[in-house]
């Protein structure tokens, strides 16, 4: 198991188990492929550890079907790690508003915060993810304070981590780890559309 050693040690009074072991609160950000695909790594070896994790996706098609999404079903149903639950709301790509339907979308994405405050207030899960929870953000669908109040101030052990653009600098600064993807390629430069095995 690799062993990291941090850079400073904070005088705070706590045990280095205690250190080790708190709750963190991650983003996954910026221009580049990849941030959702982390998130989902991380919440297999979240599944490994025998926790409950919670998956959120926001402002993705309830019908488009993801790799991830199927492989975490297969395993949270097997009984050999944690349970896992996958909830979608909102339609349509993260970065396409369709006329007419904005507030559909931005509904569903409040019921979406209103479920994950319920489950938090309720320890329901050990490892969110919070998928695309940056645009309900950036939107104004959702309040940035109350967001970054209540995953401040959340109980118990669990760890959230958000994916997406432009995450807001609020939510960056309330963190605890931020990885920012950047893109130096795509194929999409080159005209072609995503593919089987690569985006889903």
């Amino acid at each position: 198991m690799p062993q990291g050693k941090p850079v400073s040690v904070p005088d705070d009074g706590l045990t280095t188990r205690q250190r080790r072991n708190r709750p963190l609160l991650m983003v996954h950000t910026g221009p580049g492929k990849g941030k959702s695909t982390a998130a989902f790594g991380m919440a297999l070896r979240a599944w490994n550890q025998g926790w409950p994790v919670g998956v959120f996706q926001f402002v993705k098609s309830a019908k488009w079907r993801i790799g991830e999404e199927q492989a975490l079903r297969v395993l949270g149903a097997s009984g050999e790690g944690g349970p896992v639950a996958w909830h979608k709301m909102g339609e349509g790509w993260s970065w396409i508003q369709r006329p007419g339907t904005e507030e559909d979308h931005a509904a569903d994405g409040r019921e979406g915060w209103a479920q994950i405050k319920r489950d938090l207030a309720a320890e329901t899960y050990r490892f969110y993810v919070l998928d695309e929870f940056t645009y309900p953000l950036k939107w104004g669908w959702i309040d940035l304070d109350e967001v970054v109040e209540t995953l401040t101030l959340r109980p118990g052990n669990q760890h959230v981590v958000i994916t997406g653009r432009d995450a807001p600098d609020r939510l960056i600064e309330a963190a605890d780890l931020v990885t920012e993807m950047g893109k130096v390629r795509h194929p999409m430069d080159a005209g072609q559309k995503g593919q089987r095995g690569i985006e889903w």
